[in-house]
Order: C-alpha cells, then sequence, then structure tokens
C-alpha cells in the first residue's frame, strides 16, 4: 500500500491518495474491509475524521472504455468525456450522460472542434478532422487527472492549450493513433 500526498491547485487543498493493490487485497483477503471503510468514511462529516471525496478503482476505467467501445460501434462520437458527465448507478457502474451537447451519431470524419478544453484531443486543437478516437483521448486525460488531481493540459485559454501541446511535442500526435482493444 501507498499513501500519497497531493496538492491540487484548483483548490488550494492537500488531497492524501490512498493507493492499494488489488492483488494485495486479494492475497490479504481484506477487500470487503476496504468496501466497508469506504462506506463508513463516505457518510462521515467532522472536522476531526479524514473526509473521503471519492474513490476510483481499475473497474471505472474499464467499463467506461466498454462503454466508448460500445458507442463507437454503433457511429457514435460523445466528443465530451469528462468527470461530469460520467456518473456512478445505484448499484456503482459508471453511467455516460450528456449525449446532447456535443454527440455525434456518423460515419464520417467530423472537423468541429467541440468539447472542454482541458479534455481537447491533438486534432481538435488543431482543427484537423476527427474520429471516435478523440474519445480515447479524453479517457487517456481521464485517467491522468484520476491519478494526479487535475488534467494535463489544463488551462483557462484556448490558445493557452495550442501552447502547451506545442510545448509538449504533441502538435503531430492524433488521438487516430490511439486505439482501445
Amino acid at each position: 500500500m501507498e499513501l500519497l500526498v497531493v496538492h491540487i491547485q484548483r483548490s488550494n487543498h492537500i488531497v492524501a491518495l490512498k493507493v492499494l493493490f488489488k492483488s494485495q487485497l486479494k492475497q490479504s483477503q481484506v477487500d470487503h474491509q476496504l468496501r466497508r471503510e469506504v462506506e463508513i468514511q463516505s457518510h462521515l462529516r467532522n472536522s476531526n475524521i479524514l473526509r473521503l471525496h471519492g474513490y476510483f478503482y481499475d473497474q471505472y476505467i474499464a467499463s467506461l472504455a466498454r462503454a466508448l467501445i460500445y458507442c463507437h460501434e454503433k457511429y457514435v462520437i460523445h466528443r465530451d468525456i469528462k468527470p461530469e458527465n460520467l456518473l456512478i448507478g445505484a448499484q456503482g457502474e459508471l453511467k455516460i450522460v450528456d449525449f446532447v451537447g456535443w454527440s455525434v451519431h456518423t460515419f464520417n470524419r467530423k472537423r468541429t472542434m467541440c468539447g472542454t478544453l482541458d479534455y481537447l484531443p491533438p486534432e481538435m486543437v488543431g482543427s484537423v478532422e476527427h474520429d471516435a478516437s478523440v474519445d480515447i483521448w479524453s479517457l487517456g486525460v481521464l485517467c491522468y487527472e484520476f491519478l494526479y488531481g487535475m488534467p494535463p493540459f489544463e488551462v483557462k485559454e484556448h490558445l493557452d492549450t495550442i501552447q502547451k501541446f506545442h510545448k509538449n511535442g504533441y502538435n503531430n500526435l492524433q488521438s487516430g493513433d490511439l486505439r482501445l482493444v
């Protein structure tokens, strides 16, 4: 087990991340205790008790990937995958929402720049044609954000996003280079 402490710049809070390895949990047979800890601590609100803001595990990302694969098989591109468009159902299952905004049902590549700045893929930033792989880019950004507490390209202005992409060498990369298997 590792305990990481992260300072999230947006909120000026210090956040502790508890990292547990599933193999160790299964080997020690304490996975039921961890579920109980999450259930109990998520409801406690006291200044002397560490507040549990949330939790996630790799099944969360895997279920999002499966949902995106399904959408793409149906020729649906969401184009705005971000935490605010992901909900957790009553059974703990992931739900993608907000197909109204930027989602499109298409067989063709698109050129519209749309979505949320922090999650935009390189081809949208560069106004290049894109396809369903833009959702895969956003999935990668989410993984990064879940691990580090902030998106990798967090900026306030579109021009800053472009500059950050160029600075980090992503100007020639396209999310079409990425695939879910």
